[in-house]
């Protein structure tokens, strides 16, 4: 490998820990002033207006055989099933908590394509590593019991986005149509999009007569690096590097988020919700590299 290419990979791996970190704050960030469809709809409009137009530019069109069709249909649909649960639910949950239970992604995702792609099934590193992701959520949703019943709400639909999301991973591997990156997205995007304004203009009150400027300014960032940016780069390391350095990302990004919702929106995490995040962690840490180390611990144990 080339220093230019180490050189890109490492600010795409940078700006995918960036990106994930402050999507959760600016989502929240995106709803203030405004109705949260809002927010969703103008994020998305500027997202596929810009995927659209790099398609046309460096690709010419997209392609339009039926396993390119059944995965611009998943991702669509996966876009417009997970962003609304996750848009709704940080009205009520500090942003933080959002990158926390997204944490869960490669467990979620990892049980599904056992089920699906009869991929390889769980060893006991990784139903433990379940088990404590599932009681880290425990210790969340119980502090979360105080704020009252929207805030259970508020994780529990965070949640489903976190399994849509999966489901939807799986189900592009499962189509294996070896779109680039950028195609997948702006296809996933123009499915989605008409969805989410006939969704508006069904349940929404008539458009903002005045924009806060902190919202505009997170709707934009959100529509060019959440929507696009983000997804681009990240497809590009699945490509370039072994999913053992991806999976690092989803330990960083909580972290992250927690830390930036605490500086930059006052919100007060407590202990308890610290604990449970380190559970999470800790539990996507042995479902990822339990096994490793059990085998590297078995060998140092045989004697030579």
């Amino acid at each position: 490998m080339d220093n230019k290419k180490r050189v890109t990979i490492a600010i795409a791996y940078i700006l995918v820990v960036l990106i994930w970190a402050t999507t959760p704050l600016t989502i929240k960030w995106s709803g203030q002033g405004v109705h949260y469809l809002f927010g969703i709809t103008a994020r998305m409009s500027i997202g596929t207006l810009l995927a659209v137009l790099l398609v046309i530019w460096h690709y010419r069109g997209f392609p339009l055989y039926g396993k390119a069709l059944q995965v611009y249909v998943t991702v669509g649909f996966a876009i417009y099933g997970a962003m609304l649960p996750v848009y709704w639910g940080a009205q009520y949950i500090p942003s933080g908590l959002i990158s926390v239970i997204f944490g869960l992604t490669p467990i979620m995702t990892a049980a599904l394509a056992a089920q699906f792609l009869q991929e390889q099934r769980f060893g006991i590193n990784k139903i433990l590593g379940a088990v404590l992701g599932v009681a880290g959520l425990a210790t969340i949703f119980i502090r979360q019991i105080k704020y009252g019943e929207h805030a259970l709400w508020g994780l529990a639909a965070v949640l489903i986005a976190v399994f849509i999301h999966s489901l939807s991973a799986v189900w592009i591997k499962k189509i294996n149509a070896r779109l680039p990156a950028l195609i997948v997205t702006a296809g996933g995007l123009v499915v989605a999009l008409p969805l989410l304004w006939l969704t508006y203009a069904v349940l929404a009150p008539s458009l903002p007569a005045v924009l806060p400027v902190r919202a505009l300014w997170a709707i934009v960032y959100l529509g060019v690096m959440g929507s696009v940016v983000g997804f681009v780069a990240y497809y590009f390391l699945l490509e370039q590097l072994p999913t053992s350095s991806t999976a690092l990302i989803t330990l960083m990004t909580p972290v992250l988020a927690v830390w930036l919702g605490n500086w930059l929106n006052d919100e007060q995490s407590g202990i308890t919700v610290w604990m449970g995040t380190a559970l999470v962690l800790m539990g996507l840490m042995l479902h990822q590299w339990g096994a490793l180390f059990m085998e590297k611990t078995f060998r140092s144990t045989i004697p030579r």
